[in-house]
C-alpha cells in the first residue's frame, strides 16, 4: 500500500524533468543571447523598468481587493521600488502591511 502511494509514473517523471529543462533552457538562452546584442540607452532604460512593473502587477490587485493597510503598504512599496532594489522594496511593503494591520487591530 505504501509503495503504491510513493510510486512515480515514468511518464509523469519525464514530464516534470522535461518542463524543468525547458524552463532552464529558456532562462539561460535569454542570458546568452543578450551577450550578443547591444542595447540602446532607451532600450536599457525600458528593461530596467520591467522588475518594478512586474512587482506592481502582482501587488496592485491585492491593494484594491483588501483594506486600508494593504493599500497604504502598496503605495509604500511603489515609492520604495522607484529608488531601492526590489528586495528592499518588497521588505518595506511587508513590514508596512504588518505594522499597519497590527495598528488597525489595536484601534
Amino acid at each position: 500500500m505504501i509503495s503504491e502511494i510513493f510510486s512515480v509514473d515514468p511518464l509523469v517523471l519525464f514530464t516534470i524533468v522535461a518542463m524543468a529543462l525547458g524552463t532552464y533552457l529558456t532562462r539561460i538562452a535569454g542570458l546568452i543571447l543578450t551577450k550578443f546584442v547591444v542595447f540602446s540607452d532607451r532600450t536599457e532604460a525600458a528593461l530596467q523598468a520591467v522588475p518594478p512593473a512586474i512587482l506592481m502587477s502582482v501587488v496592485a490587485p491585492m491593494a484594491f481587493a483588501t483594506g486600508v493597510a494593504e493599500t497604504t503598504a502598496t503605495a509604500a512599496t511603489a515609492l520604495a521600488a522607484l529608488k531601492l532594489p526590489m528586495l528592499a522594496a518588497m521588505a518595506i511593503g511587508i513590514v508596512c502591511v504588518v505594522v499597519l494591520r497590527t495598528a488597525f487591530l489595536a484601534i
